[in-house]
């Protein structure tokens, strides 16, 4: 069978054929420049053939390359997708293996005395809660040290785990006495009631800043509990108010009880 240029020319019009077939050396010579007046026609032929050949791989290279184009586009899009996937893997698996570590502990006790803070300084904690929460934070701590002091330093996961869940039971406890009916006033009117006002929020900046410890912030709330406590005696028995003698002794308290976190915040104990 003639081939013309690498290619059979099988499956082409049987009138080429014919032609392509009684010329075949005049065909082999095309795009040599060897072609004489009398071979125009076959001239022609060679073009046509040619040129359709040339659409056909025109045609099967586009086709090639729209392909690898999809392809490669495929290939991308799963790239993306399975990078965006892997933060999310990351936290899904950490929360999954719930790690904890002394890191996140410090974290955490940090994170529930802003909060103690903030609940003091907009009045819904009171005195009274405060001490409670406080106590339990200074427990939390004191055993945190025990465990160290019993494993050179370190804490092995079970202790991990005992104060995971114990600031845990902490943390709901913090919330529900933020949003429980008790409430310290934050707008007093009366002189007592201002300088119990100011003082709690001396001990608020305390707590926040660090320089009062879970255990020095119970002490001095447990006092300020008791002065408010004797206030409300007071008023009750008697009618609302306070004599100048009932006065005069939440004074001398609240007094001692201003020297007192002034200490307590300028000592060398930080939380």
């Amino acid at each position: 069978m003639p081939i013309w240029h690498g290619h059979m020319v099988e499956g082409h019009q049987p009138f080429v054929m014919l032609i392509v077939w009684l010329t075949h050396d005049s065909i082999n010579s095309c795009g040599s420049g060897t072609l004489r007046p009398s071979e125009t026609f076959v001239d022609k032929a060679c073009l046509f053939l040619a040129e359709r050949h040339s659409r056909e791989d025109s045609k099967e290279a586009q086709e090639e390359k729209m392909t690898m184009k999809k392809q490669l586009k495929a290939s991308l899009l799963s790239a993306a997708l399975a990078v965006l996937a892997l933060p999310a893997m990351a936290q899904t698996d950490a929360s999954a293996q719930g790690q904890v570590t002394g890191q996140s502990i410090q974290g955490r006790k940090e994170n529930q005395q802003d909060r103690i803070a903030n609940g003091v300084a907009s009045g819904q904690l009171t005195a009274g809660e405060t001490t409670n929460l406080e106590r339990k934070e200074s427990a939390i701590n004191q055993e945190e040290r025990d465990m160290r002091k019993l494993d050179n330093g370190k804490l092995t996961s079970a202790d991990k785990a005992t104060i995971n869940k114990q600031q845990n039971q902490l943390s709901k406890q913090i919330y529900t006495d933020k949003h429980n009916a008790a409430t310290q006033n934050t707008n007093p009117k009366s002189e007592v009631g201002k300088r119990a006002e100011n003082q709690q929020d001396r001990i608020a900046q305390g707590i926040r800043s660090g320089q009062l410890t879970a255990g020095e912030t119970a002490r001095l709330e447990g006092n300020e509990a008791k002065i408010n406590q004797q206030v409300r005696a007071d008023r009750k028995a008697n009618g609302g108010k306070l004599t100048a003698q009932e006065r005069q002794q939440v004074n001398h308290e609240q007094n001692q009880q201003s020297r007192q976190i002034y200490r307590a915040k300028h000592n060398n104990k930080h939380q």
